[in-house]
């Protein structure tokens, strides 16, 4: 499976963008699939998950303002982003888990196997 992210850009603060992840040469439909997000000198983090089992999840610092969805018909999943603040200023990635993962392990970097190849998101005060 192959991701490709896209959709950032530079907004200001209160502003939002609507980010793309499609997937190709193989399907997600039933793959949880992840946004996760990297800001300079700090560790990857996910902040949005969308999983059969549960629906979806997101980080406390984000919950309210972004919305995860996905069309299966496209292959495709979408971060709403909202109300976006400064400190969301990061590169977003998408990922794939490709296979069952516990519930628990929804928010390890490691257990996604297919990752895009990510998206700037700035956004200025």
């Amino acid at each position: 499976v192959q991701l490709q992210a896209s959709g950032g850009g530079l907004v200001q603060a209160g502003g939002f963008l609507r980010l793309s992840c499609a997937a190709s040469r193989g399907t997600i439909s039933t793959s949880t699939v992840s946004w996760f997000r990297q800001a300079p000198g700090k560790e990857r983090e996910v902040v949005a998950v969308s999983r059969e089992e549960i629906g979806t999840y997101y980080d406390e610092s984000v919950k309210g303002r972004f919305i995860i969805s996905r069309d299966n018909a496209k292959n495709t999943v979408f971060l709403q982003m909202n109300n976006l603040k400064p400190e969301d200023t990061a590169i977003y990635y998408c990922a794939a888990a490709g296979s069952p993962i516990y519930y628990w392990d929804i928010a390890s970097v490691r257990s996604y196997k297919y990752w895009g190849q990510g998206t700037l998101v700035t956004v200025s005060s």
